[in-house]
């Protein structure tokens, strides 16, 4: 079983208006919501591929509510803690360019942070977890250590999609996947990085740091897999880009949920990086037809 967990989910209301101006009336041309959050997205891709997972984490009020309906709706399997506190809003306001406002996280209790850890204590060999997003402050800075201590207990494997000192903490514990992207990557290591040697050279220090697998997404110039022996380049394919939101969420879908279901991890990459794109081509994530068009445009090749 795949588990993603979402400390901090959030209704993406996305809000698009002709132009703004500050301080007047502005009229919306259109709006929709979505379910929102890393690890949600992550759960909703794995479901379009048919991947066996359950989502978990934190819901609270009307807007935790909305969430764990939706996601019923969807067919998706969920376990959250329900919480006293309200799930955020995230405001995403396109106007030709795109401007967020992300809520503020909700203060989740000791009692309720002792239900999630003691979800988590079910873990067994086998299942794959996926921490990704951001940690509510009440939490503390090191609640994704008590989160791989969890899973090690469990024998189960755990995917780290952060950045930072969280990230590089995980890498001792030989994190099943890491995903970053050429930005972060460059952030990470304190360094300026502007040739894909060099993005190869920093991606096969998170394998010597202890990550199993290493994706490395470029935007518009594709994305590398790097391992022990041998690096990877996967293209873009061709569409126009719509959604800036989630697009990584769904290649780690696409990756995880391709391995977990027995496939080999060039194939892994192949439906990462089409699942990726999907997401990125279309106003909300990636669906199961978008995954299946592009996955025959994804072009790997040895680099």
């Amino acid at each position: 079983m795949i588990y993603t967990v979402t400390l901090n989910p959030s209704i993406d209301y996305i809000v698009e208006v002709e132009h703004i101006e500050l301080g007047g009336l502005n009229r919306m041309t259109r709006d929709m919501k979505f379910p929102g959050g890393k690890g949600i997205n992550v759960s909703r891709v794995l479901n379009q591929l048919g991947a066996d997972n359950t989502a978990i984490g934190f819901l609270g009020g009307f807007t935790g509510r909305y969430i764990d309906e939706t996601l019923g709706k969807e067919g998706m399997r969920t376990d959250f803690v329900n919480i006293a506190d309200d799930t955020r809003i995230n405001v995403k306001l396109k106007h030709g360019g795109e401007t967020e406002i992300n809520g503020l996280g909700p203060a989740i209790r000791e009692d309720e942070t002792k239900e999630l850890l003691h979800k988590l204590s079910q873990l067994q060999a086998g299942d794959i977890v996926v921490l990704s997003g951001s940690v509510p402050p009440s939490l503390g800075s090191d609640f994704y250590g008590r989160l791989i201590e969890a899973c090690r207990k469990g024998g189960a494997e755990f995917v780290m999609d952060t950045t930072g000192e969280a990230l590089m903490k995980a890498l001792a514990y030989k994190p099943l996947l890491v995903k970053p992207n050429h930005h972060e990557l460059a952030e990470l290591f304190g360094v300026v990085i502007d040739s894909r040697e060099e993005l190869v050279k920093y991606g096969r220090k998170l394998l010597e740091k202890g990550a199993q697998h290493v994706l490395i997404s470029m935007a518009g110039e594709g994305a590398l897999f790097i391992t022990a022996d041998q690096v990877y380049h996967a293209n873009v394919p061709p569409g126009t880009v719509r959604n800036s939101v989630g697009a990584g969420d769904s290649m780690i879908a696409g990756f995880v949920g391709t391995l977990a279901m027995g496939h080999d991890p060039i194939e892994a990459f192949r439906t990462g990086v089409a699942s990726g794109s999907a997401t990125a081509f279309s106003d909300d994530l990636a669906t199961k037809e978008t995954i299946d068009e592009l996955l025959p445009l994804v072009r790997i090749t040895e680099w």
